[in-house]
C-alpha cells in the first residue's frame, strides 16, 4: 500500500512539474507558488478537521506547532517556492533531475545533526547525483557561451547560473531537507501529519505575504494570484498539494528508504509527460537523460545501502 502511494505521489509531483512548465514561462510574473501553498493550506485543513471529527480533536503542546511553524517556513515557503522558480526557469525535467539533491542532502544533515556515519553505498550515490547536478550546469553554461558574444559583453558564470535557474534547485532541496527534520521533530511530540502540514502551510503562506511587502516579484505573484485565471497553475498548485500528501501518508505504511526509491521515479515521469505534452516547448538533450539517470542511480544507491 505505501509502495503504491509513493508512486502515485511521484506521478502528481512529475505531473505538477509539466503543468508549471506549461502555466509559468521564465519571464512570467507569477508561478503559482503561492497559490499552491494556499491550495495545500484548504486541502491539510479539510483532512485534520475531518480526522478529529472522527478520532477526537488533538491537544498540541507549543513546541510542537513552532517544529511545525519552522517546517512550514522551510518547506512551503523557501522550499516550494524555489521548487516553482526552478521549474519555471530550467523546464520539468531538468528541475526534476535537479531535485534528485534533495537526498544528498538528507544525507549530509544526517551525519551533521544526527551524528550518523556515511558508507560506501551512500557516499557513491552523493557522487553519482553531484556529477547528474554537474552535467546540467555543464550543458547549460555551453548553452549560454554558445552566442558567440566577446568575452566583455558575457555575464559572469554566477549570473549565468542564477539566470539559468541552478541557484534555485539547490536551494528547495536543502530547504526541504532541514525542514524535514523540524517536521519530524514535531511528529515525534505530535503525531499528526495534517495538523503539522496545515499549520505549516498556514506559517509558509504568511510569510510569502510578509515578503511581498519587500519582494517585488512576490508582490507581483501575490497580486496575479487574485486578479488572474490561469488553469495550468492552478492544476500545478492541486497536483503538487496532493502529491505532498500522498507523501507524509506512503511514510506511515512503508518505510522512508522505500519512499524514496518510488520517489525516484518521478524524474522519469515527468520525462515521459513532457514527450507528450510539451514536445513542442521543451526539447529532451542527451545530457538531461544523463543527468536523470545519474541522479536515480545515485538515490537508488542511498536509500538501498
Amino acid at each position: 500500500m505505501g509502495e503504491l502511494l509513493a508512486l502515485f505521489s511521484a506521478c502528481c509531483f512529475a505531473a505538477s512539474n509539466i503543468t508549471i512548465a506549461r502555466g509559468a514561462g521564465a519571464k512570467a510574473q507569477d508561478n503559482g507558488a503561492f497559490l499552491s501553498i494556499l491550495i495545500t493550506t484548504v486541502m491539510a485543513a479539510g483532512v485534520w478537521i475531518a480526522t478529529s471529527l472522527r478520532n477526537g480533536w488533538p491537544q498540541p503542546g507549543l513546541s510542537s506547532l513552532l517544529w511545525f511553524a519552522a517546517a512550514g517556513v522551510l518547506t512551503m515557503f523557501i522550499g516550494r517556492v524555489f521548487l516553482f522558480a526552478s521549474v519555471q526557469h530550467l523546464g520539468a525535467v531538468r528541475a526534476s533531475a535537479v531535485k534528485r539533491l534533495n537526498p544528498v542532502f538528507s544525507v549530509i544533515l544526517g551525519v551533521l545533526v544526527l551524528g550518523e556515519s556515511i558508507d560506501r553505498s551512500t557516499a557513491i550515490g552523493m557522487l553519482l547525483i553531484f556529477l547528474s547536478f554537474g552535467v546540467l550546469v555543464r550543458q547549460s553554461l555551453k548553452a549560454a557561451g554558445a552566442g558567440g558574444a566577446p568575452p566583455d559583453a558575457q555575464e559572469s558564470w554566477k549570473s549565468r547560473l542564477k539566470s539559468l535557474g541552478f541557484f534555485y534547485g539547490p536551494v528547495s532541496a536543502l530547504a526541504y531537507a532541514v525542514g524535514y527534520i523540524a517536521r519530524k521533530q514535531g511528529l515525534d511530540l505530535t503525531p499528526d501529519a495534517a495538523l503539522g502540514t496545515m499549520v505549516g502551510s498556514m506559517v509558509g503562506a504568511m510569510v510569502f505575504v510578509i515578503a511581498a511587502r519587500f519582494v517585488d516579484s512576490y508582490r507581483q505573484s501575490l497580486r496575479a494570484t487574485f486578479t488572474s485565471f490561469n488553469p495550468w497553475l492552478l492544476a500545478a498548485g492541486i497536483l503538487s498539494s496532493v502529491g505532498q500528501l500522498l507523501y507524509f501518508a506512503a511514510l506511515s505504511h512503508t518505510t522512508i528508504s522505500r519512499v524514496a526509491l518510488m520517489s525516484s521515479m518521478e524524474v522519469f515521469l515527468t520525462i515521459f509527460f513532457s514527450v507528450i505534452i510539451l514536445r513542442k516547448t521543451e526539447q529532451l538533450s542527451a545530457a538531461t537523460l544523463q543527468a536523470a539517470c545519474l541522479g536515480v542511480a545515485g538515490t537508488l544507491f542511498i536509500v538501498l545501502h
